[in-house]
């Protein structure tokens, strides 16, 4: 008898994408760190914003966090200058025409999302593949809103990006396999460790983390204790290197809220409902740091709680 293993029939080898440029939708704090991590990397990106001085204050800040690396050692003054070379930046999608991958880091709201896939998909390649770097929403019906959701996956970065170790990686019910493979390929290169999640809203991290925000919002409203207390009962009773509070002006009241309102939707669970002084900070236009007002007053050196 011969001990020759005979290939399974039907059994087709992974062609997995050479992912070797990236595309980036949105030039905010995410989007620029998202860059950041993939030019150290060695990988040409093009960030698409459709405001130019957004860009411009999205390369200063590139630079700055790049020349504080340099200071702390983390990298190599050429390998700041690199990176700093293989970033361009356009208000024109048509820039990312040669991209092999396209990641949307665009507010979290579904609607501007899908307008953003609408404008960018005429501008692909065939071959290009698209993932959202979207906290929430579901990846199943963001790829069934463009014309290849096959080559659709999330790939959801932590804030700040050159920081954080962890990317969730998430897959639509259409995600093929190829382009899962990929993409994890894609996060190890980058330096990156993956967790595999399905697509349930909120994914991992914050369907943990955002009620967790959500309760400390509550335990405020209703008179529980005052800002600083309950940052402070957190950080020294849990451990957490940040309060729930001070930590939701860092994420962005907005951003939590858009997540809160995801998981009450998505799951039909009271235990998910906003609390109402979360909704009234965010109407305020009170979103966190990047207003300068949130829980917490940034105006003042130290920042001083607003309630």
């Amino acid at each position: 008898m011969s001990s020759d293993v005979q290939p399974t029939a039907g059994f087709t080898a992974i062609d997995t994408p050479d992912i070797r440029s990236v595309g980036i939708i949105g030039a905010g704090q995410m989007g620029t760190g998202i860059a950041h991590v993939c030019a150290i990397a060695g990988l040409p990106v093009t960030i698409v914003d459709i405001k130019q001085d957004v860009l411009t204050k999205a390369e200063a800040n590139l630079g700055r966090n790049l020349d504080r690396q340099v200071r702390r050692s983390l990298i190599t003054p050429d390998q700041r200058d690199n990176a700093l070379a293989l970033v361009t930046t356009s208000t024109d999608y048509a820039a990312l025409s040669d991209a092999d991958f396209v990641i949307e880091a665009a507010t979290e709201k579904e609607d501007l999302k899908r307008v953003v896939f609408k404008a960018l998909i005429p501008h692909l390649k065939p071959s290009a593949l698209i993932a959202s770097n979207t906290s929430s929403i579901s990846i199943t019906r963001l790829g069934a809103a463009t014309d290849r959701p096959e080559k659709f996956i999330g790939m959801h970065f932590m804030n700040p990006v050159p920081v954080m170790k962890l990317v969730e990686i998430i897959r639509g019910i259409a995600t093929d396999e190829p382009t899962f493979q990929a993409v994890k390929a894609l996060a190890h290169k980058l330096g990156k460790t993956s967790a595999v999640a399905e697509d349930f809203p909120a994914f991992i991290v914050n369907r943990i983390l955002v009620p967790m925000i959500n309760e400390a919002v509550f335990a405020l409203y209703e008179g529980v204790a005052p800002v600083s207390a309950i940052d402070d009962a957190m950080k020294l009773g849990a451990n957490h290197p940040m309060g729930p509070l001070e930590l939701a002006d860092f994420i962005g009241l907005d951003t939590c809220l858009s997540i809160m309102q995801v998981l009450y939707d998505g799951l039909s669970d009271s235990k998910y409902r906003p609390c109402p002084l979360l909704v009234k900070y965010v109407e305020a236009g009170w979103y966190g740091r990047k207003t300068g007002r949130g829980f917490y007053d940034y105006t003042q050196t130290p920042p001083r709680p607003t309630r």
